[in-house]
């Protein structure tokens, strides 16, 4: 960063710098507003969600006496009382608003009670009793498979003949993996609430990464205009992709609710009913075959993936498709089949979450490098860089999109001298020797991450910035802000197009009133497409001042300077907030809109081919990691990171959203595990039994390395994106885990491990892989390090040195 003070006082112009998150302050004191801190209006009543036991059946009754008669409950919703269509306006439209006639999961809104208080709601709410007749569930992949039950149909990937390329190649190999869900677990849960206002108009604040969408929802259930309803963000507590379609549907109950009972409705879920109600990351099974040479290189692949849907396609359909997209992550595959399979299950409809299927699509290339580097007992980041892209023979994707700003190799280079992977590999593998109990593992993972919706549409954007008469700026834009930082940078962007202090620059709630039909913040383009658009409504103003310049200095009006507060011509030099109060008096307009959409990208969805994508962002992780091979228990003990930022238009933050999502995604492939039960209710339901990463689990030896180079696409000051793409180099954590637990069987070719890597899971791949311990060396007996001690004993293991 270029000064550290800028954090404390930006009064300069500011990209590049690592300015203060816009809400820092606010949030330390308690002052940022969150929907549930807005205050309500007299007479706001409150709803809570009856919700389905059952995971199928038929409703054949709804006794709510109990309910209506506990005092202060004023009404009960069912889906009798939607005005509009009785099912979602989602892309698929095959979700009910609310349940009627059959339900489809455990924890299925079935109904609302509006209540005076939220405690009173979710009272009564227990007591409404469903009479359902059960019917059969479908509540695992394999069932769904088993009985060729899809939310979308299946869809088919081929380049080249796989098939032909596998059975010629000199190794053959094939496995299975499984790879669990994840729930968002935002600090903010999902909340909305609706406001009557006069002649039919409404407004509703919810907390959404999509205000549009909530806007189209919410009037489509009510039977209205799209202009009549108003929708209004300032700030959510987290979203990760959960709150892109899925905060819409309490802003339907909500608005339900307040139509029927003709007052303000707050809908607000308790954490439990958030985790019983709402859809989580895809959990995946996977099939693969594959053959490749002497020296690791694939020469023919056939994948197939399986991802658990949920009753109703929500955004199934296009995660499923980003997973194929990075099914190849940073590999050439010239012969490859991928089928992907879209599986109906009656359980929660799962959701986007951050990275979107490219997850699910990354962890199995990668576990297959691993695996065909253990079966020619060669180091896996020497598979790795055989298998890159490359030269102009080896540079397009399966779906033929041609990489063109390939940076990994110098990634991987730089990487592998700055964190001394070489080295910590011969220490690891001395310390293995010597240890029977405790096994280290290290690997050294890379990314190749599409930036862009895949959906070409949704690669646009609108802004509005006005400045005014005190030389004060305020900007409006599509985006939502979410914790990520959006609003700040793009503060930052319009402070340097004008060359003024960050301090005269307001960034207002996300409204659609004042950018329409805006796309979701989602795809880790909300800095890309609204920045861009920011800039254009800023450039148009000061095209105007640099005219209106021109003619009274009867100069070139590119001639026109602004910097450090000041407009300067060959003629005359004057303060800017001068300029603004002479132009206004001139008659010169202050504000101006801004728009921007994504060039050169197209795809077509029927056959999943073209350039989805604007450009790459890389990255590059090697982890270390140490397990305990008689309790399954293990620990991250080192994480280097190299990221490609581009030219980071805040590093501060991008530094955050690295290490935030790194740690998010390790606890998606290590502790957070979701369980269902038999009758298909979801167990893992608190945080009590779901357990996201703590403090604890990161370890003191955490670098992150920014790569630096400009992005050659034309993006925003050439930055690169930064929201999603650090969750997938957790993937090293995982493959390192796989490395300890391959370790204690150095013969055998696959590692049946899968995510996430529970004790209970790393028990069972140990197991799996045989007599993994020398049962002569228990605790206490053997001599090697470490020996009777578990991880949890304060061993104070650190990164692996190399030996002397």
């Amino acid at each position: 960063m270029k000064d550290e003070t800028r954090i404390l006082s930006a009064e300069l112009p500011a990209v590049g710098d690592s300015i203060a998150h816009e809400s820092a302050r606010a949030q330390v004191s308690g002052e940022a507003l969150y929907i549930d801190d807005l205050p309500e209006l007299i007479g706001t009543l409150h709803a809570a969600p009856i919700l389905s036991r059952i995971a199928s059946g038929r409703i054949k009754r709804i006794d709510d006496g109990l309910a209506r008669a506990l005092e202060g409950v004023v009404d009960l919703v069912y889906a009798n009382d939607i005005a509009g269509d009785r099912l979602l306006a989602n892309f698929s439209h095959d979700e009910p608003i609310l349940a009627h006639d059959e339900v489809h999961f455990v924890g299925q809104v079935v109904g609302l009670v509006v209540a005076r208080s939220h405690r009173v709601a979710r009272e009564a709410a227990a007591l409404v009793k469903l009479d359902i007749e059960a019917q059969d569930a479908i509540l695992t992949i394999d069932e769904a498979i088993a009985r060729q039950s899809w939310v979308l149909p299946p869809v088919t990937v081929t380049r080249g003949s796989p098939e032909p390329a596998i059975e010629q190649a000199e190794h053959k190999l094939s496995g299975e993996l499984e790879v669990g869900g994840q729930e968002h677990f935002y600090l903010e849960g999902q909340i909305a609430c609706v406001q009557p206002l006069e002649q039919g108009q409404w407004l509703v604040y919810s907390s959404t990464q999509h205000p549009g969408e909530v806007q189209h929802w919410v009037a489509h259930a009510l039977g209205i205009a799209l202009n009549r309803v108003r929708v209004e963000c300032r700030r959510m507590g987290g979203g990760f992709g959960g709150k892109e379609t899925q905060a819409g549907h309490l802003a339907v109950w909500a608005a339900l609710a307040a139509a029927k009972t003709g007052a303000a409705v707050k809908l607000r879920f308790d954490r439990d009913d958030d985790f019983l109600i709402t859809g989580k990351r895809h959990n995946f099974k996977y099939w693969y075959r594959v053959g490749f040479d002497a020296g690791g290189l694939i020469k023919g692949l056939d994948l197939k993936m399986a991802s658990q849907c949920g009753f109703s396609a929500d955004l199934s359909g296009p995660v499923n498709d980003r997973a194929i997209f990075h099914a190849d992550n940073a590999y050439f595959l010239e012969h490859v089949r991928i089928e992907s399979l879209r599986c109906r299950t009656h359980t929660q409809s799962n959701t986007a979450f951050r990275g979107f299927g490219g997850p699910q699509g990354m962890i199995v290339i990668e576990t297959i490098i691993e695996d065909i580097a253990r079966t020619l007992k060669v180091d896996a980041v020497e598979v790795r860089q055989r298998n890159f892209y490359g030269l102009q023979d080896r540079n397009e994707t399966h779906y033929g999109m041609t990489v063109t700003d390939n940076i990994l190799q110098p990634m991987l280079d730089r990487l592998i001298g700055s964190s001394r992977y070489r080295e910590r590999r011969a220490a690891i593998a001395a310390w293995n020797q010597t240890s029977p109990v405790l096994k280290r593992g290290l690997a050294l993972t890379p990314l190749k991450f599409g930036i862009s919706f895949t959906a070409t549409q949704f690669n646009q954007a609108g802004a509005l910035v006005g400045i005014y008469l005190d030389g004060s700026i305020q900007v409006n834009h599509g985006g939502t802000e979410m914790g990520q930082g959006l609003h700040t940078k793009i503060a930052q962007i319009v402070a340097d197009e004008f060359s003024v202090p960050i301090s005269r620059v307001l960034v207002t709630a996300s409204d659609t009133t004042k950018v329409p039909n805006a796309s979701a913040t989602a795809a880790s383009a909300g800095t890309d497409m609204n920045g861009r658009a920011a800039q254009n409504a800023a450039i148009a103003i000061k095209d105007r001042l640099a005219s209106y310049i021109a003619l009274r200095d009867q100069v070139d009006a590119g001639s026109v300077r602004f910097h450090d507060s000041t407009v300067s011509s060959a003629r005359r030099s004057q303060e800017f907030v001068e300029l603004i109060n002479e132009a206004y008096a001139a008659r010169i307009q202050l504000w101006s809109d801004g728009f921007y959409k994504t060039p050169k990208i197209h795809y077509d969805k029927h056959t999943l081919t073209g350039r989805p994508f604007l450009y790459f962002s890389y990255g590059a992780a090697c982890c270390e990691v140490v397990v305990d091979t008689m309790t399954g228990e293990s620990r991250l003990l080192a994480v280097d990171i190299l990221h490609d930022v581009g030219r980071s238009i805040n590093p501060a933050i991008d530094r955050g959203q690295i290490e935030g999502g790194f740690v998010q995604g390790m606890g998606w492939l290590t502790t957070e595990e979701l369980v269902w039960n038999a009758q298909g209710a979801l167990s893992t339901h608190a945080p009590s039994t779901y357990k996201i990463p703590t403090a604890h689990d990161v370890p003191e030896h955490f670098i992150v390395d920014f790569f630096g180079e400009p992005n050659p696409e034309d993006s925003i000051y050439r930055s690169k994106a930064v929201g999603e793409p650090p969750l997938m180099l957790a993937i090293a954590v995982f493959q390192a885990l796989r490395d300890a637990v391959g370790s204690t069987d150095p013969g055998t070719g696959s590692v049946k491990l899968r995510a996430p890597a529970t004790p209970e899971a790393v028990l069972t791949a140990l197991g799996g892989i045989g007599d993994h311990a020398d049962a002569k060396q228990r605790p206490g007996q053997g001599q090697g390090q470490g020996q009777g001690q578990g991880l949890g004993q304060g061993l104070g293991l650190g990164p692996a040195q190399a030996p002397t």
